[in-house]
C-alpha cells in the first residue's frame, strides 16, 4: 500500500489538520517510510517468539502504604482563620 495525496487529505481532515503543498509531500513521504518499515517487520520470522506484554519483569514496585499521622487535629486547627470545635469553617459555596 502506498500513501497518496487523497489519503493524506483524508487523514488531515479526520485529525483536523491542514498541510500546504510542501508539508503534504513531507507527510506523504514519512507515511510511506513508515509503511515500508512495517513491511520489513512482516518479513521477520517470529515463529516461536512469545509476544512482549510488559517492558520489564518487575511487578507492582510500590512503596508500602503506611498510615502515619504527621500532625494532630489541634495542631491543624491552630492556624485556621475560622474553626468550630474540631472542624474548619469555610464560606458557603453552594447557593440554594
Amino acid at each position: 500500500m502506498k500513501i497518496d495525496d487523497k489519503t493524506v487529505d483524508k487523514i488531515a481532515s479526520l485529525s483536523k489538520l491542514s498541510f500546504s503543498g510542501e508539508q503534504k509531500e513531507a507527510i506523504k513521504n514519512d507515511m510511506n517510510k513508515m509503511l515500508d518499515f512495517i513491511g520489513k517487520l512482516e518479513e521477520v520470522d517470529t515463529e516461536g517468539i512469545a509476544p512482549l506484554i510488559h517492558m520489564t519483569d518487575d511487578v507492582n514496585v510500590l512503596r508500602a502504604d503506611d498510615a502515619v499521622s504527621a500532625i494532630t487535629q489541634k495542631e491543624a486547627l491552630k492556624n485556621a482563620p475560622k474553626k468550630d470545635s474540631t472542624y474548619f469553617k469555610i464560606p458557603k459555596v453552594l447557593n440554594k
